[in-house]
């Protein structure tokens, strides 16, 4: 059984090692050694030491996937399981529509998108393209993303993709640090069901939503294709991955970095705020509102 100062010792060479702004690191190692070897980490349980770790982290590095985090179910140890992560979250998408909560018509021919998870894009094409199939005839379209969590980037990208009118528009790029290269992410040129180019877009945030979620909503109101509505989000841009320090315990390291290709940067530590700032409960009347005047503008235009 590890101790405590294994684990979190563990955790720190993850970090020097992988988190995308190595310049960093430095202070980051500095920051955390001195206090475990004030004894701030002894006898701790697991829980709490990854809590109490995760914010002294973020204290130095305000960055909100740079954290320890506990799991209730044991995680293997074996390098030969890294793709574990992956194939629980395809199971988990699975499990869960790809993500998608729920496509409802409201009043006035609005559509209404609950998405709580980012799919992968080859898995999820056909259940995102079964829920725009179901909303291709509506006036308005609402994206609620307020208990979105996250994702995947190539998920994010099929979105996206549908609210442009064809694969020629640039959303972001993704920087790695592990090969020093540049992902170039643009809208799809094939998609499943109609593209939704020509009306209006509402996504709503909470203080929940976060990474994949807030992926959506910031490339589609920094490209001007959305108006958000609701609450600034979490804040947390960068893609990571996950190591396995014991079996409940994981080290999330930030290994790359998202750039908008309009904004030139991205939503980490500020989240995405949005163009229309209302509680999250208000969102969506809010969101309604706007959509039934615009068709009401739009008739009499």
């Amino acid at each position: 059984m590890l101790t405590n100062e294994r684990i979190v010792g563990q955790a720190l060479d993850r970090i020097a090692a992988g988190y995308v702004f190595p310049e960093l690191t430095a202070d980051i190692d500095a920051a955390i050694r001195r206090r475990l070897a004030a004894g701030e980490y002894d006898n701790l349980d697991g829980q709490v030491l990854c809590e109490l770790v995760t914010t002294h982290l973020q204290e130095v590095c305000p960055d909100k996937h740079l954290r320890l985090l506990w799991v209730d179910e044991p995680q293997s140890l074996d390098p030969a399981d890294a793709d574990e992560g992956r194939a629980a979250f395809l199971a988990l998408l699975k499990a869960e529509n790809q993500g998608i909560r729920r496509v409802e018509q409201l009043d006035g021919n609005v559509g209404l998108i609950d998405v709580r998870r980012i799919a992968f894009a080859d898995e999820g094409a056909g259940a995102i393209g079964a829920a725009m199939q179901l909303v291709a005839h509506s006036s308005a379209l609402i994206m609620d993303l307020r208990a979105c969590r996250g994702g995947a980037p190539e998920g994010a990208a099929m979105w996206c993709s549908y609210f442009f009118r064809d694969d020629q528009v640039h959303l972001n790029d993704i920087y790695e640090r592990s090969t020093g290269t540049t992902r170039q992410y643009w809208t799809t040129a094939h998609l499943p069901a109609p593209r939704y180019a020509d009306r209006p877009v509402y996504v709503l945030t909470s203080e929940i939503t976060f990474s994949g979620g807030e992926d959506v909503a910031y490339t589609l109101q920094a490209h001007g294709r959305a108006v958000v509505v609701g609450e600034t989000t979490r804040g947390g841009a960068h893609p990571t991955a996950r190591h396995a320090v014991t079996e409940h315990i994981l080290v999330t390291v930030p290994t790359a970095r998202t750039i908008n290709s309009v904004t030139g940067t991205n939503w980490e530590g500020v989240g995405v705020i949005p163009d229309v700032p209302v509680p999250a409960d208000h969102a969506l009347d809010t969101a309604l509102k706007a959509a039934l005047d615009d068709s009401a503008r739009s008739r009499l235009g």
